[in-house]
């Protein structure tokens, strides 16, 4: 009996031990967490209620150079209510009128919003939407509504804002334009003007804003300001021209759409500054509509056919080993080197001729044949003066997307030289540019020897405070000798000015332009998917030039046209006759004034014609020469205009509101 009585003691002891000791363990437990790790825990349980949200800063505006606006953000807010904050005596004052309110915005029953923020403070629901996507004048109207006016502690008013940028221009320049995107995970794309700048100038600084977890996912802010204010960033004013940009636009976009090619590109370049005045890269979707699709100008490289025959002759003229005078036998149009051909587009070749005229007339055979006999032993000295006239080297532009230029050289072992590769460079193959480096080569022809690079801004400010300013930057202020860009303007303007030039077909008697007409070979290892490059590049007007110009359209409906003076021609001369009439080119010169109440009512009634029918001839007597000839070329029927005489318009050989037919001659008589 003493035994078992012992046992149940020895079990007590060991069992009241036992709990002692849990007991002691809770307690040491209780105050490490209370004493020890309690700072820990109350910050672990802040986070998981109360949290920092960034404000995004409103980006900074681009502006063309006039000042007209290319992008903005535009701010959007979303407003709610907790109607759980406010006092019995606000709520039940305020919820009717401030449901009154709510109808009179959005048209939703006021009594279906009265039940529905009952239901929600009944629940103890924190959180209702009332309105996404505001703006903001719509977003302090209600601020003012009842109840929402009394802020967030007293009236429960709760509301995020986010920016949404937008292109007020639509989407005319807007890949160049271009944007900034930034995915959850961070990962950044940048486009254009807008992406390049993006971090330096247009980003500004996030601010910050306290907000509390009020279940199902949902924060709400813990005050109705900031705890950081954001900082807006900067505006940055480039150089585009919204006028001359809506003419590239325009011209470029007609011409795909009349050839039905893929895509195309046009950039206009100030001659004397490098800026980029107008940039248009225009691609066709699956349902054949065309938009900014890539920026071709910036980042696609591509051979560029008969355009590279002035860099060819460049280099030779430099050299001295040939002289535009130098006469060469085009040998029937077909040349032979190891098995493979060049051939000329004119059958048979244009027999023996001057270097001067082979580039005029873009003989292939003439070229290429100057140019290997000039170099077939000293290849190498061909490239280093390509090099030297910075051909080998990209613009380093700000846009992200340029590919470097290519150019094949004999020293340098990667499989890109060979037997043929002097003579297929000489007329553009084998080398490789971007529209816009190809321009830039052009631009310093123009403009002297000297080359500039291309520029898209020319300032940085903060409202009126100019905080960065972009002055001209001069890639080599002497690509070849005086003599030798004296002759490259004299073939450019040739080209269009002689009437056996590929370009003749641009000439105009009211105005001067010099240009080259490129048409490339596409896919040509493979005759299945044999398409076209067609390009012109060129600047006006041809004495003093004041612009320069490059216009490329890819892969044009070889049935309805290919070459690049039918092709991409014509935009260039559109351009350069909209910019020439409509913004003069010389500032010294006053403009023709002319009042005449009578033709102002005859061309206003022409407009309205015009845009019904567009084949129309309107009255253009009265008018000064130029702006009637302008008016004429620009109908959407294709008319040979011949004007005799100068100054105001006297008669014309159509009458006026004749429907007019495509290649019809109108002659028109000026004094």
């Amino acid at each position: 009996m003493a035994t078992t009585e012992t046992n149940i003691l020895n079990r007590l002891y060991f069992v009241s031990g036992s709990l002692f000791v849990f007991a002691l363990a809770v307690v040491f437990k209780l105050c490490s967490i209370q004493f020890i790790q309690g700072d820990t825990y109350r910050e672990l349980a802040e986070k998981r209620t109360v949290k920092d949200f960034e404000i995004p800063a409103n980006r900074g505006n681009v502006y063309s150079a006039d000042g007209s606006l290319l992008a903005t953000s535009i701010p959007k807010y979303d407003v709610g209510i907790d109607p759980v904050t406010s006092s019995n005596s606000n709520f039940e004052t305020y919820i009717r009128p401030l449901c009154d309110s709510l109808e009179a915005f959005t048209g939703k029953s006021s009594l279906g919003y009265q039940n529905k923020l009952r239901k929600a403070r009944e629940t103890n629901n924190q959180y209702v939407l009332l309105a996404r996507n505001l703006s903001y004048s719509d977003f302090i109207r209600f601020r003012q509504f009842p109840l929402l006016e009394l802020g967030a502690i007293r009236g429960g008013f709760v509301f995020s804002q986010k920016t949404k940028r937008e292109h007020p221009m639509g989407r005319i320049a807007e890949r160049s334009i271009g944007y900034e995107k930034i995915d959850e995970n961070g990962y950044a794309t940048r486009v254009g003007i807008d992406g390049a700048f993006g971090i330096k100038y247009l980003r500004g600084e996030n601010g910050k804003r306290l907000k509390q977890k009020i279940g199902n996912g949902q924060w709400k802010p813990i005050a109705d300001f900031n705890q950081i204010e954001p900082k807006d960033g900067y505006d940055v004013h480039t150089t585009i021209d919204v006028n001359i940009q809506d003419i590239a636009h325009h011209a470029l976009l007609g011409q795909l759409e009349k050839y039905k090619a893929d895509h195309g590109c046009v950039v206009v370049m100030e001659v004397e500054t490098g800026e980029i005045k107008a940039i248009s890269n225009l691609g066709r979707n699956k349902n054949g509509f065309y938009y900014e699709r890539l920026n071709y100008a910036v980042g696609e490289s591509h051979e560029p056919g008969s355009t590279f025959k002035l860099m060819a002759l460049a280099a030779a003229l430099e050299d001295k080993v040939i002289d535009t005078s130098d006469v060469v036998d085009t040998e029937n149009g077909i040349l032979s080197f190891y098995g493979n051909k060049v051939r000329d587009s004119r059958n048979g070749g244009y027999g023996k001729i001057s270097v001067s005229e082979a580039f005029e007339v873009s003989s292939n055979t003439g070229i290429v044949k100057a140019i290997d006999i000039a170099y077939r032993n000293k290849p190498s000295k061909f490239v280093d003066r390509l090099y030297s006239m910075n051909l080998k080297d990209s613009l380093a532009l700000p846009i992200i997307g340029e590919p470097n230029p290519i150019i094949p050289d004999p020293r340098i072992k990667n499989g890109r030289w060979s037997g043929i590769a002097l003579q297929w460079m000489a007329y553009g193959y084998g080398v490789s540019f971007t529209p816009l480096q190809t321009l830039t080569f052009y631009n310093a022809v123009a403009n002297g020897g000297v080359m500039v690079k291309p520029r898209f801004l020319k300032e940085v400010r903060e409202f009126d405070k100019v905080i960065v300013p972009f002055e001209k930057e001069i890639i080599n202020p002497k690509i070849c000798s005086k003599e030798t860009i004296s002759k490259l303007q004299k073939l450019l303007k040739n080209v269009v000015d002689k009437k056996h030039g590929t370009g003749h077909g641009l000439y105009s008697e009211n105005f001067s332009m010099a240009g080259k007409t490129g048409t490339c070979q596409k896919d040509y290892s493979d005759k299945d998917k044999l398409n076209y490059i067609s390009s012109f590049a060129g600047f006006f007007p041809a004495e003093n030039p004041k612009y320069s110009c490059i216009v490329v359209i890819h892969e044009p409906d070889k049935s309805v046209g290919y070459y690049g003076a039918d092709v991409s021609g014509p935009v260039f001369k559109r351009i350069a006759q909209k910019i020439y009439t409509d913004t003069p080119i010389i500032d010294e010169v006053n403009s023709l004034e002319f009042n005449n109440t009578t033709v102002e009512n005859d061309f206003a009634n022409y407009n309205v014609m015009a845009n019904k029918y567009k084949q129309l001839m309107p009255n253009v007597v009265g008018m000064p020469a130029m702006d009637a000839i302008a008016l004429l070329e620009n109908l959407q029927v294709n008319l040979n205009v011949k004007l005799k005489g100068s100054g105001v318009i006297k008669k014309q050989s159509v009458n006026r509101h004749e429907k007019l037919k495509s290649n019809q001659t109108i002659v028109l008589e000026a004094s």
